[in-house]
């Protein structure tokens, strides 16, 4: 099973709208950075996105048409080198998080963004169903104004939509780290691993049934 870890003294550190006033002054200064833009390779962009389990949402990306590869990782914090067990201590301002390799012409960064509060709870705060911590909140990041934009318009109409605050912080993108590699592709490697039937194929199986649109083919029941 996952690790589930309740910090509440570490989680006051963090505010889902980024306006908390005891808020950490290196996660402060993260939060204050200008974005960094990852260049396009090979015709391939990249996104970033954490939304609890990082096992949970690669298998949820890997799923989506136009998708190249997803990785798991680390983004988030103020602490260089961050490892699993590091992360969870919620000491180091990192959630797990993913890379989305992804084609533009295929699929675009407004279309991840859906993805991303369409396969979550996105009104819970410091984590994902039983995962639970700072390690585990949801950040959306962006690495332009454009990005923002899309972000912030979205999540602002869902707010109206379910007339409950949005848990999502928004952060400008600055560094993934990837996860050690045991964790890559964990839920195709691992199908009968407790946490896996459990939390990780059932979240997995609501955002087929709800974006069958945005499926790969293969994908499709």
């Amino acid at each position: 099973m996952k690790k589930i870890l309740t910090l509440l003294t570490i989680a006051l550190l963090f505010s889902c709208n980024n306006t908390a006033q005891n808020i950490n002054p290196k996660q402060q200064a993260v939060i204050n950075a200008d974005p960094i833009e990852v260049p396009m390779e090979n015709g391939l962009a990249k996104a970033y996105f954490a939304s609890g389990c990082f096992w949970c949402v690669e298998a949820i990306y890997e799923s989506v048409k136009g998708v190249d590869e997803v990785i798991s990782g680390y983004s988030g914090g103020f602490t260089k080198s961050p490892t699993y067990e590091s992360s969870n201590t919620g000491r180091t301002g990192h959630a797990e998080a993913v890379e989305v390799i992804y084609n533009p012409n295929m699929i675009s960064f407004s279309e991840l963004v859906d993805v991303y509060f369409g396969s979550q709870n996105p009104t819970q705060v410091n984590g994902q169903g039983p995962d639970r911590g700072p390690q585990y909140r949801s950040i959306i990041f962006y690495q332009n104004d454009e990005q923002k934009k899309i972000i912030e318009q979205k999540k602002s109409d869902l707010t109206k939509k379910l007339n409950e605050d949005i848990a999502a912080e928004v952060y400008p993108f600055q560094k993934f780290w990837v996860a050690e590699g045991y964790h890559q592709n964990y839920e195709k490697r691992n199908p009968n691993q407790g946490y896996i039937r459990n939390v990780s194929v059932p979240r997995l199986n609501r955002f087929k049934a709800k974006f069958p649109e945005l499926l790969k083919e293969g994908e499709k029941h």
